[in-house]
């Protein structure tokens, strides 16, 4: 399917992540549709990603953004705006699971929103003139523990839960401009950092096989790849009459019957 991306210029957010996080795969599937990914992330390999795209003769941009910083996001707008003249889409996708919980700082608490949460209507108010014009689309990469809870996590469950609440309130707002806003639900994706996390713990495989156990279809983890596949779709004019929607890319994780987890 065509998804009628190429040449668009789409803003994403967290894309310089390890190979194999959900943002760089993201951008890895904006490049192989044609599209011209504008990276903002704060990590130094998202020059190399965009080298990387650019030696396939894909057009893309990197610009090195602290996002807990409003005056970066905006300079980073700037800077792509100057080169394309345009905006045509917008993927928020920072997310960092950062452990804030109940015995955490003020400070800690508030670093949490301000990643997961404020960089989005940063990003969303920087862009908004270009956006406006281009008639582009808004997605955001959300997490089930903004619905489902965690536990040990209060900044992120905050986070993510004001991420949801921004979607729908950006879909009101924003649909006299024919604007969409949707949220793309993620729930056990197998990542780097997800990796990570299970090799922190002292029983980490049977922790890992206790979770994919509870993931009705297929008993598997959602793929990076499945992600961006439905997040591409979401952006495109195949999507052009969907706004104001929460879509699960979880293996109806967080909605189906537990009744389907027997042995």
């Amino acid at each position: 399917m065509d998804l009628g991306l190429k040449g668009k210029v789409v803003v994403i957010t967290g894309a310089a992540g390890l190979k194999g996080s959900i943002g760089e795969t993201i951008l890895q599937h904006l490049a192989a549709e044609g599209a011209i990914p504008a990276v903002i992330d704060r990590n130094d390999r998202g020059f190399a990603y965009i080298e990387e795209i650019q030696k396939q003769g894909i057009d893309g941009l990197f610009c090195k953004t602290d996002v807990t910083n409003p005056v970066q996001i905006e300079e980073a707008i700037a800077k792509i705006v100057a080169k394309y003249g345009r905006i045509d889409a917008l993927i928020n996708n920072v997310g960092v699971n950062d452990g804030a919980g109940l015995d955490a700082s003020y400070e800690e608490f508030m670093d949490s929103l301000k990643l997961n949460m404020v960089s989005y209507f940063v990003t969303v108010k920087s862009a908004l003139p270009y956006l406006k014009e281009s008639k582009g689309p808004i997605l955001n990469i959300g997490s089930k523990v903004g619905l489902t809870g965690q536990g040990g996590t209060s900044g992120y469950a905050a986070a993510k839960g004001g991420v949801l609440g921004l979607t729908r309130e950006w879909a009101v707002d924003l649909i006299k401009h024919s604007i969409r806003v949707n949220a793309i639900i993620i729930a056990e994706s197998w990542t780097p950092a997800y990796d990570t996390w299970i090799k922190t713990l002292e029983n980490g495989e049977e922790k890992l096989k206790s979770i994919v156990k509870k993931i009705p279809l297929e008993n598997r983890m959602t793929t990076p790849d499945e992600i961006a596949d439905t997040c591409l779709f979401t952006i495109s004019e195949r999507s052009s009459h969907t706004t104001g929607q929460f879509i699960f890319c979880d293996g109806g994780y967080v909605h189906l019957d537990r009744s389907l987890l027997t042995e």
